[in-house]
This record gives structure tokens, sequence and C-alpha cells, in this order.
């Protein structure tokens, strides 16, 4: 009771809730756009209290995409090496890893001086390998916490099976030439989602350095109108209406602590990217200004 966890925001959807259920308090940390939604340490420094007992680190990020690479890992443990914040636990989740682009390296956290020792890496075969079906994942810790993680699992899940154990098996020993053409394939369709974003007006997306997620900032738009005369006050009512008049299925930014975004999957064919972020672009621009005729 009374324990704090950094939850830096935009953030998993599951990460507040799942802090909520383990009995401790969730601290959002927010970033900012204009850093590519990357964790800032001063920011992170100031959060700590003698409270705080994990802070949550999503590298690549889901939902932005940002991808912080080895010299902004390495200034995020410069603070948590600090003796006021040696009581500080990191859990990093590294499910992206293997999605990066313009040959960033993903930097894994317990591989930084002085933090295996207190970091919780999890990770697992949906992403990469594309088997969200097998649910199979991973957690890498120090032992004591693995077996009282395992003691838990065993109530919940028991086990994955063994054929997915198997199948786990054969994506890591397999060639790693498949992924990499459908990370340079991925690459190519964020650049042209962002070349399609970039072109509506008021519409502000960073780039992102991994993941297949855009995470534009659209709020210039609230509070205008449809053809309707139904107000567009944010982001769910914009993603509703986009679904209902468009035919275009989004994800409003409130489920991810970011009121002001959405968020764009790019793992989709071209043609299916083009139609939506075009369509997007003419949904916003034909919302007019609340209060004109």
């Amino acid at each position: 009771d009374g324990d704090e966890v950094i939850v830096p925001a935009p953030y998993w959807t599951s990460y507040p809730d799942i802090v909520k259920l383990s009995g401790a308090k969730p601290v959002v940390l927010e970033t900012r756009a204009a850093d590519g939604y990357a964790i800032d340490p001063a920011a992170l420094a100031a959060a700590i209290t003698p409270s705080t007992r994990m802070v949550i680190v999503c590298n690549p990020s889901n939902p932005t995409g940002c991808t912080m690479d080895q010299a902004q890992c390495e200034k995020l443990a410069e603070v948590l090496r600090r003796p006021e914040c040696e009581h500080v636990w990191v859990l990093s989740d590294e499910i992206y890893e293997r999605i990066c682009f313009d040959g960033l390296r993903h930097v894994s956290f317990a591989a930084i001086d002085g933090m295996r020792e207190r970091t919780l890496t999890i990770n697992g075969f949906s992403k990469a390998f594309s088997m969200t079906g097998y649910r199979l994942g991973y957690l890498a810790a120090p032992k004591p916490v693995v077996q009282a993680s395992s003691k838990l699992q065993s109530q919940i899940t028991s086990c994955t099976t063994s054929i997915g154990q198997h199948a786990g098996i054969a994506a890591l020993k397999g060639p790693r030439a498949y992924i990499d053409g459908k990370v340079a394939e991925l690459q190519d369709k964020r650049d042209a989602a962002l070349d399609l974003l970039a072109r509506i007006p008021n519409v502000t997306t960073p780039k992102p350095g991994g993941a297949f997620y855009l995470f534009p900032d659209i709020s210039a738009y609230y509070g205008r109108k449809t053809k309707s005369g139904d107000v567009v006050g944010d982001s769910t009512k914009l993603c509703l209406h986009l679904l209902a008049e468009y035919k275009v299925a989004l994800v409003p930014g409130d489920a991810f602590g970011a009121p002001r975004c959405l968020r764009i999957s790019y793992a989709a064919t071209m043609a299916n990217i083009t139609d939506a972020i075009t369509k997007l672009g003419s949904c916003l621009t034909e919302l007019t200004p609340n209060g004109s005729r």
C-alpha cells in the first residue's frame, strides 16, 4: 500500500490498470511530441519519490513508435543509478525490439551498466514473428522475481502450450532475412504514411523509429462541426465520426493517455494506408468551425 509506479504517457492501455491491480498507484509521466515522445531524464528524476517502486519503459513504444537510442537510455540509467533512485526497478517492455528503422539498433535496458540486477525484461513473439495467436511471451529478471512470478502465473494460465514453445524455438532459430525484409517494408509504409499525413493542414506527427504506429496530434480540429451539426470535441468523437461516415477505423488517443492524438497502424497494405489517411484528411478538412453556417 502506497507504492507508486511511473507510467510514461502516451502508454499502452493496460499499464495503468495492471499497476492498480497490483495495489500500487500509477503516476503518469507526460512526454512531449517535440521530443519524439522520448522519456525526459530530468522529468523522470522529478517524478521519483521514496514511494516509487518501478518505472515502465516501452522501447520501441506502442502507441507512438518512439525508439530511444543508446545515448537516451544511458541518460535514464544515469538517473536511476543515483543513490536516491537506487530503490527503483525497471519494467522494460521490448516486444517491438526487432522492428527498428533508419539503422537504429534496439537497446535492451538490462544490458546497461548497473541495470540488469533490477530490470524485468518482458518480450514475446507476436510482433516481429507475427505469432499473435500463440500467446507466447517471456520474462527475464533476477531469479527471486522469476520464481515469484512463476507461482502467480501457475495459478492464472499454468503454462503456454508445448506447440507454442516449439514454434517459438523455430522462430528464434530461423533465418533473419525474412524479418529484415518485413522491417524494410514497414519502413517504406511508415514513410508513405508520414508523407500523406504531412499534407493534412494542422496535423503534427513525430517520426517514429520503430514499431508500426503513427501518433498524430489532430486536436486543432476539436470543437469543429460535422455536416450533421455534431461537435467533434475529442479524439473518441472524431474516431466514431470517421468510422460512421468514412468507414475508417482508428484508435482514439484517450485510451493511451493522450487525448490530443489518435493512433494509426501502418501494418496494412499500401493501398489501405493511402485510402485510410486520405479519408482522414477529407474528414478533418470537411469539419467546419463551430458557430459557422
